[in-house]
């Protein structure tokens, strides 16, 4: 009963409403003389230091979904689970100087989505227009999986009732008000608010691995417990340690996850709102200070196994909702006001990134479909009116996902949102460094890329799903007598850039036209000050610049 939870409700009710107010403020925080456009709403006037990138970017990519979902693997897979501690950590060093290049560019053109900079580098805009609804696909359900992070947490203070509405009523009250605020301060609310939400996750797991295992017993009596658990489960992939049958898939998932991190748009966002390359530079390399954050995050699913909890009952009977885990535990080990407290660490880890996605996917319908194919003459203000209403359909559909479907299922599309993003790898990454491939070539690999990665995911069942069950791929369905299992991620981007490789050969042979690249070598360095492309032609041939104003 919600009664029994009272404090913890007032606690966590107080905090959200604190972050909505800052929300609502920050379109008067740093604000341009016109929030018309889309370089103020959605980027923020690219004016971010880093101090404020530090917080946005670490708010974007260590979301709500990850505060429960991490552990909960941990629960209920032990080490397996862990992959999230080393991709965190390998994608930084990758990154480092492929983003600076991503910004100078940007910069240089006014590019505002990663699209942008694939139709002016390839001159081809079926090639922008996939990466661009490959974007906004693999966005999607990520914002659903936030709401899925809000459930949880709801569901522990017993505040969701039985009927559907009931159930989804609170969760559709703190999306109206984040669309709200949202809307009217673009990328500026969630840039403010990750202020509070990093200081409040930071605040609680810094108690928590101090104060849990101390009331536990030690770590020592921690990882018995863990040990003990997957000693007595028939599978032979769960455990505290990897063994030989889940090492490819531990691997492979952490190399492919960390090449789709950044690939995402609500991460390029992020980056493109930096003033400059040495914010991002210094980003870089002070962001894995949150892999030692998640990595005690997911210590936490250990210390609920010694602790004994029990996850809530699931949607459908005899189930159980696995993602209850760390608010479980949290409400049986913690004072009631700390749990309100952690309790709003969780709901605002889900609103800030929720918004920054948002955003992402707004703009990549704006400026590569809505702009490109519906309204070439688009004004700035026709642009940002339109990204702020496309924002507001995002929000509604992630409602809808998790009103309206399995929320299980939604997890599931965040497995295949890796997969599906992973596809733009050989035209927005190594397009930063290279104009080799044929345009016509990265086109076929998408396509092959796509299609094999979606037969491979179809093929792959759960205890609860026949097809679409997760993205790890049996071996032996492709001949190899093994039990081991593959990331379907990295066969089909391989795949992808054998075929867009191969391809190239054939079209350069056959002196197929191959465009005009819109940009000059030393647009991949310009830095803050440096001329920009007149603004409105940066889809045109047009490589005259002028000093920004």
């Amino acid at each position: 009963m919600w009664r029994d939870h009272l404090t913890e409700i007032i606690v966590f009710s107080l905090l959200l409403l604190l972050v909505s107010a800052m929300g609502f403020v920050a379109a008067r925080w740093r604000a341009p003389k016109d929030m018309a456009h889309l370089d103020e709403w959605g980027l923020g006037g690219r004016s971010f230091g880093g101090w404020i990138t530090w917080f946005l970017v670490g708010g974007d990519l260590y979301t709500a979904y990850t505060f429960v979902a991490v552990p909960a693997l941990m629960f209920g897979a032990g080490a397996a689970g862990f992959f999230a501690v080393p991709y965190t950590i390998v994608i930084y060093p990758l990154v480092f100087l492929v983003l600076v290049r991503l910004w100078s560019v940007s910069h240089r053109h006014g590019f505002v989505t990663p699209a942008d900079f694939v139709r002016k580098r390839f001159d081809s805009p079926v090639l922008a227009l996939l990466i661009a609804i490959t974007g906004i696909v693999a966005t999607m359900p990520y914002i659903a999986l936030q709401l899925v992070g809000i459930e949880a947490v709801l569901k522990t203070m017993g505040v969701t009732g039985d009927s559907t509405l009931a159930r989804h009523l609170p969760i559709i009250v703190a999306f109206a008000i984040l669309a709200a605020y949202t809307y009217q301060s673009g990328l500026r609310a969630p840039a403010l608010i990750a202020f509070v939400k990093d200081s409040l996750i930071y605040v609680v797991i810094l108690v928590a691995v101090f104060y849990l295992p101390y009331k536990l017993g030690g770590w020592g009596e921690i990882f018995d417990a863990a040990d003990a658990k997957f000693d007595a489960t028939p599978s032979p992939n769960d455990g505290i340690l990897l063994n030989a049958n889940n090492q490819l898939q531990y691997v492979t998932l952490a190399f492919g996850s960390a090449l789709a991190l950044f690939l995402y748009p609500h991460s390029l966002t992020g980056v493109l709102a930096s003033k400059n390359r040495d914010v991002i530079k210094r980003n870089m390399s002070a962001l894995p200070a949150y892999s030692l954050l998640l990595g005690l995050i997911a210590l936490l699913g250990f210390m609920a196994i010694a602790a004994g909890v029990t996850p809530l009952p699931g949607s459908k009977e005899g189930t159980v909702d696995s993602n209850t885990v760390v608010p479980v535990l949290f409400d049986q080990q913690f004072p009631d006001w700390f749990a309100g407290v952690a309790y709003a660490a969780i709901g605002i880890g889900a609103l800030v990134p929720a918004a920054i996605m948002s955003i992402a996917a707004a703009n990549l319908f704006t400026r590569n479909i809505y702009k490109e194919y519906l309204r070439r003459d688009a004004t700035p203000a026709q642009e940002a009116n339109v990204s702020k209403i496309t924002s507001l359909v995002v929000k509604v559909g992630a409602v809808a996902c998790i009103v309206f479907l399995d929320p299980q299922f939604s997890i599931d599309l965040q497995l295949i949102g890796g997969v599906i993003i992973l596809q733009t790898l050989p035209a927005v990454a190594l397009g930063l460094y290279t104009r080799w491939f044929h345009r016509g070539a990265l086109i076929a690999g998408w396509v092959a890329g796509m299609g094999l990665g979606m037969w491979m995911l179809y093929q792959v069942a759960s205890p609860t799903r026949k097809h679409f069950g997760g993205s790890a791929f049996p071996l032996e369905k492709f001949g190899f007598d093994t039990p081991k299992t593959i990331y379907v991620g990295i066969v089909a981007v391989l795949v992808n850039l054998a075929v867009a490789a191969l391809l190239t050969l054939v079209l350069r042979a056959g002196k197929v036209n191959d465009g005009v690249d819109g940009t000059e070598p030393d647009d991949y360095f310009a830095d803050e000050g440096d001329p920009r492309v007149t603004p409105g032609t940066d889809r045109d041939a047009d490589s005259a610049r002028e000093p920004v104003a």
